[in-house]
C-alpha cells in the first residue's frame, strides 16, 4: 500500500477473479470512479479528494487489463464484463445502496451497465464524455461521427499493436492532443502510459475496441446483461460533455439530453474536451458533488 501527499492511496483488490489496481481516499459511502482510454485511474486525480471531502470513500479502479490490474485470461473486454466488474468492487469494497458511481469514456459505458443491472447497488449516476441509452449508436452512423472515430477502426487491424506502441505510445499523445485540443497533458500521460506501456496491457485496451466492433471475445452469455447499456439508467443521472470534444462530438450530448428527463439531466461544459474534468476540474467537480450530495 502507497499514500500520497495527496491522501490517494494505491492498493490491490480482488473482484471476479481478477486483482483489480485502485486508487483510494476518503471513507463514508462508496464512490466508485470508472477511467476510459486510452487513460488510467489516475485521470480522477482532481475528484477523489473532493469526494473524499464530501464525505465519500472514492475509489478509482485501474480498468481490466490496465496495469497494475490484471490481464484477464478470458481476453473478455466487452463494456458487459465491465459494468460487472463494477458491480464486484462495489460488492468486494463493502458497498451498499447510498454508493454512487462516475464514468468517463469506456468507464461511463461500463457505469451505465453496471447501473442497469443492479440499479439497488447505485443511488447515482454520472456520465461524461460517452452518452447514456441510444445516442451514441445512432449518432456513431453519421458521416461527422465516424470522421472522428476513425482510429477505432484502426484499432481493428493487426497492426495497430505495433503502430500504437511505438516511440513510447507516441500514437497516444496524438490521441490527447485531438481529443482536448490545447489541453496541457504533460502530468496525465506518464501516467497512462504506465499502464498501457506492456504490450500485454496495450492488447487489452485495443480489446475493448476489437469486443464492439468485431465481436472478438464477446461471451454470449453476458447478452442481457450487455443489453442494459441501450438503456437510460432509472437513477438521477448526470451527463457532462465538452463542447469542444475532438473524439465525441457534442451532437450526441444532445441527442441525450432528447432522451432524459428530470431529475436527469446533461450540462455541456464551454471550452473543454474529452477529458473535460482535467481541463476544467473545478467546474466538473462542482457540477459532479452537487448532483451526488442531493
Amino acid at each position: 500500500m502507497t499514500t500520497h501527499d495527496s491522501g490517494i492511496t494505491e492498493r490491490t483488490v480482488e473482484a471476479r477473479g481478477l486483482a483489480f489496481g485502485i486508487l483510494e481516499a476518503g471513507s463514508g459511502p462508496l464512490a466508485l470512479c470508472l477511467h476510459g482510454f486510452p487513460d488510467s485511474a489516475w485521470t480522477w486525480r482532481h475528484l477523489l479528494p473532493r469526494l473524499a471531502d464530501a464525505g465519500f470513500r472514492a475509489v478509482a479502479p485501474f480498468l481490466r487489463g490496465y496495469a497494475p490490474t490484471a490481464v484477464p485470461e478470458d481476453g473478455c473486454y466487452q463494456t458487459a464484463a465491465l459494468g460487472l466488474d463494477a458491480n464486484a468492487l462495489h460488492e468486494a469494497l463493502g458497498g451498499d445502496g447510498d454508493a454512487v458511481i462516475v464514468g468517463h469514456d469506456w468507464g461511463a459505458m461500463g457505469t451505465y451497465i453496471a447501473a442497469n443491472a443492479e440499479p439497488e447497488r447505485w443511488r447515482r449516476v454520472v456520465g461524461l464524455a460517452v452518452p447514456p441509452g441510444s445516442a451514441m449508436a445512432n449518432g456513431f452512423m453519421t458521416y461527422d461521427q465516424l470522421k472522428r472515430s476513425w482510429y477505432m477502426f484502426f484499432f481493428q487491424h493487426p497492426l495497430a499493436d505495433l503502430v500504437t506502441g511505438m516511440g513510447d505510445l507516441a500514437f497516444i499523445d496524438r490521441l490527447w492532443e485531438d481529443w482536448s485540443p490545447g489541453y496541457d497533458a504533460s502530468e496525465d500521460l506518464p501516467r497512462v502510459k504506465d499502464a498501457l506501456r506492456d504490450p500485454a496491457n496495450l492488447a487489452a485496451a485495443l480489446g475493448y475496441y476489437r469486443a464492439t466492433l468485431s465481436g472478438v471475445g464477446v461471451d454470449p452469455a453476458l447478452a442481457d446483461v450487455q443489453a442494459k447499456g441501450d438503456q437510460i439508467p432509472a437513477q438521477p443521472t448526470l451527463y457532462l460533455h465538452g463542447d469542444q470534444d475532438g473524439c465525441v462530438g457534442v451532437e450526441l450530448a444532445e441527442a441525450a439530453g432528447a432522451q432524459m428527463s428530470e431529475p436527469s439531466r446533461v450540462q455541456v461544459v464551454a471550452g473543454t474536451g474529452h477529458f473535460l474534468h482535467l481541463e476544467r476540474p473545478d467546474e466538473v467537480n462542482a457540477a459532479i458533488l452537487a448532483h451526488l450530495s442531493d
